[in-house]
């Protein structure tokens, strides 16, 4: 069963449709091509994307020893007797800490009659390598034993009851495995069920899994999120800001491109998240970087104070990566949130815009970025930044490996060039065999939007 395209409530798919279908789009490419790269953006978003991206930590080792250390441990993943290759590890040929795996799918993989039923979150997970952790199944079968051979489903819809022996829902095949739990086990009313309860062993996409890989010098991090912090260009000895950082991906990087001189400010407003942040830190032995529970919104003052907020003019560099409706976040099998759920983010972004403008020093560069694919929340953003705030120009960006900024938002050509939008809908189907396949990679990641400013 091959997987759908995305599951929108009509509404939201509606609006998504206006936004691809823009009058300055179709007086450009057409009606044709226009309703085309729509419905390439649906197909593809509920797919991976065709390689998983590894960031490397080049501040602790070289690439070559960390790419060498990665594939022997993948390695030792393999099953006995398994015909499968090793897993192929390849470095991009831009981005110098980044190192690509191909992904090997959708395969041709037969359904067993045994089902074991899983969240959405976890089933998206398992289509990128991951295993089927026991918190993450909602229903199995009445006698399932540890070593039944198991097919997994997605819930896509959220309506599946924990504990339920059968699921005749919204579903979608993920792959075959082996149970590691007793249903008791996994259900036990005492205490939480841990560990895998699953094991993949046959997924419809066939990816290394990274849990407990190489911690501290591997980091899974999708490819226009690594090329933000390079965007960003910390430089050693300064003071950066990062306005919305958890789980900390972003932070870790900048630090590690300072070489951990200087100061990364990390600030995230969800007390529950900071721990996350800390801990990624402390794996990768990175000691710049001072986390707070704080809200950027009202970072801004003008007292004096070590810890937030702050005096305007603070930070050499500010990296606001908006919180967002993340429509570009793939695979995502169905979003379930209203029309108005998804407007609600344009509001704070530029009330987190307004924010970072005033902590930026005279001179300094200001990162904007988002893991969506609306007008609203990226082109949109930028024409109001740059009509606000005279002080800000945008900035070419390096490396630039996406695509333009996308028509509808009544930017110039030459302002659109200096935008990054990922648009994997551009090119899912599309792309030319020829191509190396590092290359391929950045032309098939997670819809993913940035912007470069310099405050004059």
């Amino acid at each position: 069963m091959p997987i759908p395209k995305i599951s929108l409530r009509p509404e939201v798919a509606e609006h998504l449709r206006s936004v691809f279908l823009n009058q300055e789009l179709l007086a450009a490419v057409g009606q044709q091509e226009a309703e085309s790269r729509f419905h390439d953006l649906l197909k593809c978003l509920s797919h991976p994307p065709s390689h998983t991206c590894v960031r490397v930590s080049t501040h602790l080792a070289p690439v070559d020893e960390i790419r060498l250390r990665l594939k022997d441990q993948l390695k030792k993943q393999q099953l006995p007797n398994s015909s499968a290759p090793s897993a192929e590890i390849l470095p991009h040929p831009i981005i110098p800490d980044v190192l690509l795996l191909p992904v090997d799918g959708p395969r041709a993989v037969q359904q067993l009659s045994s089902e074991v039923v899983v969240g959405a979150q976890c089933g998206s997970a398992v289509l990128r390598g991951a295993q089927v952790f026991s918190p993450g199944i909602v229903a199995c079968p009445k006698y399932m034993k540890r070593g039944d051979l198991v097919s997994v489903f997605s819930d896509l819809e959220g309506k599946c009851t924990r504990g339920a022996f059968t699921f005749q829902g919204q579903k979608v095949f993920v792959g075959n495995g082996v149970a590691q739990k007793d249903r008791a086990d996994i259900f036990s009313s005492e205490q939480p069920s841990r560990g895998v309860g699953v094991l993949m062993t046959d997924p419809l996409y066939q990816s290394p899994s990274f849990d407990g890989v190489l911690p501290g010098l591997v980091f899974l991090q999708n490819l226009p999120s690594v090329v933000v912090g390079h965007v960003l260009g910390p430089q050693p000895g300064e003071r950066i800001l990062d306005m919305c950082a958890a789980p900390g991906g972003k932070t870790s990087h900048i630090a590690a491109l300072m070489r951990d001189q200087g100061e990364v400010v990390a600030l995230e407003r969800i007390r529950n998240k900071i721990e996350k942040i800390h801990q990624n830190v402390k794996v990768l032995q990175l000691q710049s970087v001072k986390a707070y529970c704080f809200d950027s919104t009202r970072a801004v003052s003008d007292d004096t104070t070590d810890g937030p907020p702050f005096p305007p003019e603070s930070f050499d560099r500010v990296l606001l990566d908006a919180p967002c409706s993340g429509l570009g976040q793939r695979p995502n099998m169905a979003v379930t949130w209203s029309l108005k759920e998804v407007c609600s983010y344009q509001p704070l972004q530029r009330k987190l815009l307004r924010a970072a403008v005033q902590l930026l020093k005279r001179g300094g560069v200001l990162v904007y970025s988002t893991c969506t694919v609306t007008l609203a929340e990226n082109e949109e953003q930028v024409r109001w930044a740059l009509d606000t705030f005279p002080c800000l120009t945008l900035q070419p960006q390096d490396p630039h490996i996406g695509g333009e900024g996308m028509l509808g938002a009544g930017l110039t050509q030459e302002q659109r060039c200096l935008l990054q939008r990922f648009s994997p809908e551009l090119r899912w189907d599309r792309i030319d065999a020829s191509t190396p396949l590092p290359r391929r990679a950045h032309q098939d990641t997670i819809g993913f939007f940035i912007a470069k400013f310099q405050k004059n």
